[in-house]
C-alpha cells in the first residue's frame, strides 16, 4: 500500500485521521498561506492546501494536505494578528453565520494533484464582551482561521451548525476518504 503522508503538523488534522483510523506519516511543511487574489473561498483553500502538499516533497507517497478558511459577508478572516484583531473578528461573528470552507490536496505519486472542499455554516450566539475577553485570555483563538476553535471552548458560541463539523475542525473526513479511494488508496 502506498505510504500517506499529511502535509501538517496539525494536531487536529492528526487526531482526526488517527480516530478515522486512516495510516499516515506527519511531515511540516512551511508555505504562504495568502489567498490567491481574486480567487473565490473555496478556490483560495483548494489553492493554499495545493501549495502545502507540493511544498511537502515526500516522492513515491500520497501527500494530503488541507487548508481552513472562515469566511463573513464575503471576506475571508485569518488568524487574528494579535488580541486586539481576535477580538474584532469574535465580535463581527457574534449573533451571525459564516461559512467555513476547508480545501483538500492530495498529490499522487505520479505528481497528480487532484484538489476539493468541503463548506459549513456556523452561526454564533450573540457573545458579551466579558465572553469574548476571556476566550481570547485562553490563548485558543491566536492561530485560528476566524479566531476560533470549534473543538475547545468555542463550542459554547456556537447556535447552530449546518454541514461537517470535522470540516470546522480542520479535516473534513468524508471528503478525505473519497479522494483517497479515488486514488486508490480506500
Amino acid at each position: 500500500m502506498t505510504r500517506l503522508v499529511l502535509a501538517s503538523t496539525s494536531p487536529r488534522r492528526k487526531r482526526l485521521l488517527e480516530e478515522a483510523g486512516i495510516a499516515f506519516e506527519a511531515l511540516a511543511v512551511d508555505v504562504d498561506e495568502r489567498p490567491p487574489r481574486g480567487a473565490s473561498t473555496p478556490e483560495a483553500a483548494m489553492a493554499i492546501a495545493a501549495r502545502k502538499a507540493d511544498a511537502a516533497g515526500a516522492p513515491g507517497a500520497l501527500v494530503l494536505a488541507a487548508d481552513t478558511l472562515v469566511e463573513h459577508g464575503g471576506r475571508i478572516l485569518g488568524k487574528p494578528q494579535d488580541e486586539l484583531d481576535a477580538h474584532a473578528i469574535l465580535r463581527l461573528l457574534s449573533s451571525d453565520t459564516h461559512r467555513v470552507v476547508t480545501g483538500v490536496a492530495l498529490r499522487t505519486p505520479a505528481g497528480e494533484t487532484r484538489t476539493a472542499y468541503a463548506e459549513t455554516r456556523v452561526t454564533f450566539r450573540e457573545l458579551t464582551d466579558e465572553e469574548i475577553h476571556a476566550y481570547i485570555a485562553t490563548g485558543e483563538p491566536m492561530d485560528k482561521a476566524g479566531a476560533y476553535g470549534i473543538q475547545g471552548k468555542a463550542k459554547a458560541f456556537v447556535a447552530s451548525i449546518d454541514g461537517p463539523m470535522d470540516n470546522v475542525v480542520g479535516l473534513p473526513l468524508e471528503t478525505v476518504r473519497r479522494m483517497l479511494a479515488e486514488s486508490g488508496r480506500g
